[in-house]
Parts: C-alpha cells; structure tokens; sequence
C-alpha cells in the first residue's frame, strides 16, 4: 500500500496539469451551489439570479488553476476581471476569490520577487474593485481578512520558494563536492601509481643494472680468476637479496588483505656512501663528497673504499628518500652509459635553506645515454617528478669538459 501511495505521488509529481485540473473541476463544482447560496442568503434586491453567463465565468475562472503552473500571472488578471465584470453586473463572484489567492500561491512559489510582490497588489486591487463595482466597499472587515489571506498564502509561497532553492543548492554543491571527490580520487590514483613506477624502476633498474655489470665481470674472469669471479657472484647474491627485500616491502605496502606490510626504513642521505660502496664494487671510480652548512667536509670517498663519516643533519622524509633516488639513478646510469674507464663524483651539500645534490661523470657524456633511455624507459624522468614534487631546481645534460651531470636543488622549508 505503501509502495503504491509513493508511486501515484511519483506519477502525480511528473505530470503537475493532472492534480491541477482535478483541484480546478473540484472548485468548479463547489462554485455553482456557492453562488445560488449566496443568492438565497444574501441582498436578493442587490443580486442577480444565477445565470448561464454568470456560473459560465464561475466555472471558467475556477477551471482556470488547471493551467496555474505556466501562465500564473495572466490567469490571476483575467480571473480579477471576470470578478469585477460579474460584480458590475449584480452577480456574486462565488469561489474566484479563493482562486486567486491560489494563484498568488503559486507566483509566489514560482515566480521572481518582483513579479510575485505584483500578484498579491493585483489580487488586492481585484478584491476592492469587485466590491466597489458590487454596490459599496462595506465593512473593512472583510477586507482585512481577505488581506491577512493574501499576504499569508504570500510568505508561505515565498518559504516554499526559498527551501526549494536551498535544497536545489544542497543537490547542486553535493554533485559539484562528488565530481570534486571523484577527480581527486583519479588524481590521487594516478600519483600513486607514479609514485609506485618510480621506486619500482629505481629499485629494479639499479639493482639489476649492477648486477648485470657484475655477471659480466664474472664471466670474462671465470676461466682466468676463479676468485674474482666468486667475488663477483657473491656481490650478485647480495644484491639480488637486498633487491628482493625492497621489493618485498614495497609491495607489502600494496597488500589490501589486511596483512601487516614489512616497514623498513626508506634509504635517505645516509644511506649514500654504502651506494657508493657498491657502485665502486661494480667497477665504477666513484668519489663522494658530503658537506654540512659551513663547507666542512662530512663524508669522503676515493676511487677505492674510502672511508665515510656523516654530518648527522637531519633531512625531511621525502627530501632525503628523493636525494638517495637522484644518487642511485645518476650512478647507475653512469656505469651503464660512461664507459669501463670513466669515474664519478658525487657531492651533497646542506647549504642554508636548500640541499644541492650533485653527481657527475667524465664518461661518453649525453649521446650513448640518450638513445638507451628512449628504450629503456623512465629513469630522467623521474628524477625530474621527484626534483618538481618538492618544488626543487634540477639540471640534466652534459658537462663542462665533457661527461654526463645531474645537479638537483632541494628548498628546505623548515631550515
């Protein structure tokens, strides 16, 4: 029963004419008797007989609602004339008084302010001239009732109007607020997703690169250096482990099973002279240089496994991981790139308000680089989006007396 009322208020809602019409013919009915009452209860020397004429502009003013939803104003002014016109002529309007306050109802509710402050002004004036043309305004009694009517179907037409337009608001900032939703999710997904290829490829790319270098070395050494070769494929062993490790751990953070994901800590700053460390066992001359704020030097390298010292100095998470990933790519595309006889230096320094990160190679320099990244995907690439994620200053090309050179920028906002 339930479902059935809800569908035939549905129904109605999509189709307003009907209910109208019904309401129309139900006032139309009730005026005919209203107006023979009014004729046997009231002035028989001041009223005429109901006539044809008379119930014929009743009926037809009452019908008239049926169309109060598109033609408001012109119905209200014509049902006003037909009152005056039935009250000159000695007729009782019957119901038309209640039909225009309907129809300022529904300008009210369906209408600007200023063409809805005109219906009650011109259903006021209809009223009075009715009255006047009917042989005397009479008592002001009736006159302020049909006032306080008229204002009062007023203000309810204007609350009306006014929570209808604050729900089509509500309706329209919730639509806006899920369109916003649904981009943010979007974008939301695809820095994820960008995020997840960048350590996919650093992780993967450096680690199978050294490795790659470090099979080759086994091989040529295998028959000559069966020691050299145990080394070299014990370095693989090694960093196959730590490759898988990384991996293990990023996608663990990727798991949506509820399965508590490893947490090692992200390599940072700190973490560069055993980067180092291994691109030296790869084969690559690589020097490091770490400075703090005053230019004091907080870690060195040589050509060979130097020692390292740190500065101690405190970095943002995402500053420091974005440093460690610059180094890792840049040596990485060094010992793919320069050549077997090339040499690296790399320098960090904290200077004031910023971190430069520096990494250079005297090697083949831009052109054996360039058509190897075409194929082999997005390392420079990624540098670029971690350099601009932290809003940093980068520079990628060759280098002044020749080699390849990476020079990154990184505001520290909290320095």
């Amino acid at each position: 029963m339930r479902n059935t009322i809800g569908s035939l208020r549905t129904w109605f809602h999509g189709h307003p004419l009907i209910p109208d019409a019904i309401f129309g013919g139900a006032l139309a009915a009730a005026s005919v008797p209203f107006a023979h009452a009014a004729h046997v209860f009231g002035d028989p020397d001041r009223l005429r007989t109901p006539d044809a004429m008379g119930l014929g502009l009743i009926v037809a003013g009452c019908l008239s609602v049926a169309m109060r939803r598109h033609r408001p104003f012109l119905v209200l002014f014509l049902v006003c004339v037909a009152e005056v016109a039935l009250a000159a002529t000695g007729r009782n309007p019957s119901l038309l008084w209640l039909v225009t306050l309907v129809l300022v109802y529904t300008i009210a509710a369906g209408r600007g302010l200023a063409l809805s402050l005109c219906a009650p002004a011109l259903a006021l004036t209809g009223h009075v001239l009715s009255s006047a043309a009917g042989g005397g305004l009479g008592g002001w009694s009736g006159h302020l009732l049909m006032a306080v009517f008229t204002a009062s179907l007023w203000i309810a037409g204007r609350s009306v109007r006014l929570r209808r337009a604050y729900q089509a608001e509500l309706r329209d900032r919730a639509r806006r607020m899920e369109r916003a939703r649904e981009a943010d999710t979007r974008a939301a997904r695809a820095e994820e997703r960008s995020r997840i290829a960048r350590e996919l490829h650093d992780v993967v790319a450096h680690h199978v690169s050294v490795m790659t270098v470090q099979a080759a070395a086994a091989r040529r050494v295998l028959a000559s250096n069966p020691d050299g070769a145990r080394e070299a494929l014990s370095a693989i062993e090694k960093l196959g482990r730590t490759a898988m490790s990384e991996m293990r751990s990023m996608v663990g953070v990727l798991r949506t099973d509820g399965t508590p994901a490893e947490r090692n800590p992200q390599p940072g700053v700190r973490e560069i002279p055993a980067l180092v460390d291994q691109m030296r066992e790869a084969g690559l001359r690589t020097q490091l240089w770490i400075e703090d704020e005053r230019g004091t030097p907080g870690a060195t390298g040589a050509s060979g496994k130097g020692e390292t010292e740190e500065t101690g100095r405190k970095l943002p998470p995402g500053v420091d991981l974005a440093a460690y990933r610059l180094v890792q790519e840049a040596l990485t595309n060094s010992l793919r790139h320069a050549g077997p006889q090339a040499r690296a230096w790399v320098t960090v320094r904290h200077e004031p308000g910023e971190l430069a990160v520096q990494v250079e190679d005297d090697g083949l320099g831009p052109a054996a680089r360039d058509a190897d990244e075409e194929v082999t995907g997005h390392g420079l690439a990624g540098i670029r989006e971690r350099v601009a994620l932290y809003g940093g200053l980068l520079r990628i090309g060759p280098r002044d007396g020749g080699g390849f050179e990476v020079n990154a920028r990184f505001p520290l906002k909290d320095a």
